[in-house]
């Protein structure tokens, strides 16, 4: 039996943009464009209409901008489902950590090879965050470093535990679940059922929100020495 396609919208207020990813994606059997959006407002709409497994996101577009369509949607719980990859022209983008904190799975670069998009599309659609190329990493540590830890983060980590903490500070440094295993000598499954744990105590709607909030609250910080290195 053939799999089902995954399912995506297109949002940028660009057509020539969105017309350059339309052709990337229908030259793939396994991935469906079902709506694109110039903005938005429509983008959030299309989402609720057609309810896709991913939205490709731009940033700055007119009338409502894809920060504020990916809140939107993150904050829907009837589109819980729905993962938000966010585009953008440049890596150290100002929006990006906010897009990851507000909800978005990750971000990429609107040059990206065609086979890395695809790849990436399936990755989110699999319910994982796109946390894996370094710069993703680099992004998230650099904004970090530009803001000083909530006041109230202790108090934000006072529902874990201490496992859920180390496992939390080991996501952060962008281990999978496999290596954060390996590493506390735990099994894959366990390592998983830690981070979703974790999450869900800290109200985290994917592994990238957990990232952001492990910089925010304090529990890792840019440099630490258990990062990984991003190169």
């Amino acid at each position: 039996m053939t799999a089902p396609r995954v399912r995506v919208v297109l949002a940028d207020d660009q057509t020539v943009v969105r017309a350059g990813f339309r052709a990337l994606l229908d030259l793939t059997d396994d991935l469906v464009v079902v709506a694109e959006a110039a903005d938005g407002a429509q983008a959030v709409e299309a989402v609720r209409t057609t309810r896709p497994d991913v939205v490709l996101m731009d940033i700055r577009m007119p009338r409502m901008d894809g920060l504020a369509a990916t809140r939107a949607i993150a904050a829907d719980p009837a589109l819980d489902g729905v993962a938000v990859l966010v585009l953008t022209t440049f890596e150290a983008d100002e929006y990006v950590f906010e897009s990851l904190r507000r909800g978005a799975a990750g971000f990429l670069l609107k040059d990206i090879d065609p086979d890395d998009l695809r790849d990436a599309i399936r990755t989110v659609a699999a319910g994982r965050s796109l946390l894996a190329p370094a710069v993703t990493r680099r992004v998230i540590e650099e904004f970090a470093r530009l803001r000083a830890p909530l006041a109230d983060g202790a108090a934000r980590l006072a529902p874990l535990t201490a496992r859920e903490r180390e496992v939390m500070a080991l996501v952060a440094a962008g281990l999978s679940n496999e290596e954060i295993g390996g590493k506390l000598l735990m099994s894959p499954l366990t390592a998983k059922t830690h981070v979703s744990r974790a999450m869900t105590k800290l109200g985290a709607r994917d592994r990238a929100q957990l990232v952001v909030l492990a910089y925010e609250t304090g529990l890792v910080r840019a440099g630490d020495p258990g990062r990984r290195s991003a190169g």
